[in-house]
């Protein structure tokens, strides 16, 4: 593939997604991680993207004024998916809310629910819920990353003091076996406090996800106990859900 197309790939995957790791476009485009890092700079250098260490976000993905607007930058995919999340969602309950595009579409998605604990650490999350009055937000502390995520032993001890109703999870990969995976070993430990401090893990996800493959094991299948996704998943994924007892949530666009 010629340089200055895969330049246009990887702005648009950074677009759609706000955020893609180094690792991702290595494995996307079959080249070395050298080339990625080049790519990357010289993106960067045009102000197309926002590079930082471990991979690219959209320019924008960090600054205040482009929050009212982020609505708009989740597929039609992701909408249908967060709206089914919130809907298993009750007023009054209390949540934990991911790193993630995905899970800053729930965010979005609860603004009409009234009363909500929530504890989060994804300051692209807070910053749109803040708006409803009504809900209670608490902020994991920790170390802050460019993308608006709080990772860290800090944020781990944090997590590990509450017991939410509800667990927002957000995952870059599913393997084939149901292994859960993604790419940040300090993320990775967030998540599995999520998991571990929630009562009800719901894992919103999109198809693209169930054929990647990520270096860092989070767990397994059986951890969750809901995933609501686009697309059907392959046969073997739906046979370890249904022996694992864990609910499939096809969601469509309405």
């Amino acid at each position: 593939m010629k340089q200055s197309m895969r330049h246009t790939q990887i702005v648009d995957l950074v677009t759609q997604r706000g955020y893609i790791s180094t690792e991702e476009l290595v494995a996307v485009f079959d080249v070395t991680s050298q080339t990625i890092r080049r790519d990357l700079n010289e993106l960067a250098e045009q102000n197309l993207i926002r590079r930082h260490h471990g991979g690219a976000a959209s320019p924008s993905s960090t600054e205040n004024s482009d929050y009212q607007e982020r609505k708009f930058f989740f597929s039609k995919e992701k909408q249908a998916i967060a709206k089914q999340v919130a809907a298993l969602i009750p007023n009054g309950a209390s949540l934990f809310i991911d790193i993630g595009t995905t899970p800053e579409a729930v965010a979005y998605a609860l603004l009409e629910h009234q009363n909500l604990q929530i504890v989060t650490n994804n300051l692209n999350a807070a910053h749109i819920l803040m708006k409803k009055a009504d809900f209670n937000i608490t902020i994991a502390g920790g170390n802050l990353r460019e993308d608006g995520g709080m990772i860290g032993e800090a944020t781990v001890d944090f997590i590990s003091q509450f017991r939410l109703d509800y667990g927002i999870l957000g995952i870059s990969a599913i393997d084939e076996d149901g292994t859960l995976l993604d790419y940040d070993f300090h993320e990775v430990q967030v998540k599995r406090a999520l998991i571990n401090s929630s009562r009800k893990v719901l894992l919103p996800i999109d198809h693209s996800k169930f054929n990647r493959r990520a270096i860092v094991r989070l767990g397994a299948i059986q951890d969750l106990d809901v995933v609501l996704t686009d697309q059907e998943p392959h046969e073997k994924i739906i046979r370890l859900l249904q022996q694992s007892g864990v609910q499939l949530e096809i969601c469509c666009e309405s």
